[in-house]
């Protein structure tokens, strides 16, 4: 509770900083957690614009930009993306995502600098604070048993494009625990306990209700399993159930 005290603290501190000096200010990347404790704070009392984003469309972590109304231009977000790849792909390890952020973080550099890792076949993308960028790329020489070279991406165009996997089939309704269950392939009830247990976020929020009625649009993260969008009803079946599509992202 202490932990989310403070959090809570620098958040309004930051409101407060961008309010009454017209300027805009910015938080570490926030987990979905700590995005979840801020969209239940109030920032009437300052007049204050809270704006995530953590580098690309859909990203987990974010950043929070507080904008004051004074302030008109558009935010520029201190996110720097590398690319670490194999130097020698034939001979290079097969690196998961533990591997990159496990060899970041034995850099001493705490996560909160970090954004999410996108792993291709060819490397990986990292988003992190500007102010880690110099250092990770040139402290950055061996992933696992793997020497590996960086590279700072400046073209939206050179990030990876979400990959996607369309998902059909038919539910009771568009309650949060049936179409939880289609898209992870598994039952309705055995979904139960991570809405219950706080792993389940709808657009940053988290959801503990079980009969929370889905919108088209709506991401859905469940932690340990993975994000998909809800993307629509398309039909009601002659049994009343609902046929729906979503979009899981891989």
């Amino acid at each position: 509770m202490e932990k989310e005290e403070l959090f809570k603290k620098r958040m309004l501190e930051l409101s407060k900083k961008s309010y009454y000096r017209g300027i805009l200010t910015y938080s570490d990347f926030l987990d979905l957690n700590e995005q979840n404790i801020l969209h239940s704070l109030s920032f009437s009392d300052t007049g204050v614009q809270v704006l995530l984003f953590g580098g690309y469309e859909t990203a987990e972590r974010q950043m929070a930009a507080f904008v004051s109304d004074a302030f008109c231009c558009k935010e520029d977000y201190p996110i720097d993306c590398i690319k670490i790849s194999p130097l020698n792909r034939k001979f290079s390890d097969v690196l998961t995502h533990r591997d990159y952020l496990g060899s970041i973080l034995n850099l001493g550099i705490e996560r909160c600098k970090i954004g999410d890792i996108l792993v291709e076949e060819d490397g990986a993308f990292v988003f992190c604070h500007t102010s880690m960028t110099n250092f990770l790329m040139e402290e950055i020489c061996r992933i696992k048993h793997t020497p590996v070279n960086t590279e700072l991406i400046t073209e939206e165009n050179q990030l990876p494009a979400p990959k996607r996997e369309e998902i059909s089939g038919t539910v009771a309704s568009p309650r949060l625990d049936s179409v939880i269950g289609l898209a992870f392939h598994t039952s309705r009830s055995s979904m139960i306990s991570y809405i219950e247990g706080g792993k389940v976020f709808i657009n940053g929020k988290s959801v503990v209700s079980n009969g929370y009625v889905l919108k088209e649009g709506d991401i859905v993260s469940v932690r340990g399993k993975g994000k998909f969008q809800f993307h629509s009803v398309t039909s009601k079946t002659k049994k009343n159930r609902y046929h729906i599509i979503l979009h899981k992202y891989c």
